[in-house]
């Protein structure tokens, strides 16, 4: 029989988690500072990297995604077609339903935005790191994946 404390994280494993937790969000602010200022809501980024990864997509079936309700998605998509990122286009099947896609623009700005931040990411790291601590970085970055993988 297992003790349900045997689940509990060790106090080492604790700290681990609250000092990598707060590291992750100070990573992602400095990417976000390298592609320059954004205008773009998170929502909106979020449903821009859906229609990224997931393709061409209705209001509701971002909206179902994405958690929102579909008013709130309409709004949102309302600005990023305004700003030009996305585009719409009639559903084949049902004419009621509009599929957005990213516009050429969007893919480009995404495109920069991304090149900028690996830029600066791999300047840093060959700039403060070590080739031991750079070896040493690719052995934490190996422990890191196995903590997101399924």
């Amino acid at each position: 029989m297992i003790n349900s404390s045997d689940h509990r994280p060790s106090t080492r494993a604790g700290t681990l988690a609250e000092e990598l937790r707060s590291l992750v969000g100070k990573l992602k602010r400095r990417l976000r500072e390298q592609a320059g200022p954004s205008d773009l809501t998170p929502s909106q980024v979020s449903i821009l990297l859906r229609l990224e990864k997931g393709g061409p997509a209705t209001v509701s079936s971002l909206a179902r995604s994405e958690k929102m309700r579909p008013q709130s998605m309409s709004s949102a998509v309302a600005a990023l077609l305004t700003a030009g990122l996305v585009s719409g286009a009639p559903d084949p099947e049902d004419g009621r339903q509009t599929i957005l896609s990213l516009t050429k623009a969007c893919r480009e700005r995404i495109r920069v935005g991304r090149a900028a931040r690996q830029d600066w990411l791999s300047r840093t790291i060959s700039a403060r790191l070590s080739p031991r601590e750079q070896d040493e970085l690719t052995a934490a970055v190996s422990l890191l994946k196995r903590l997101v993988d399924d």
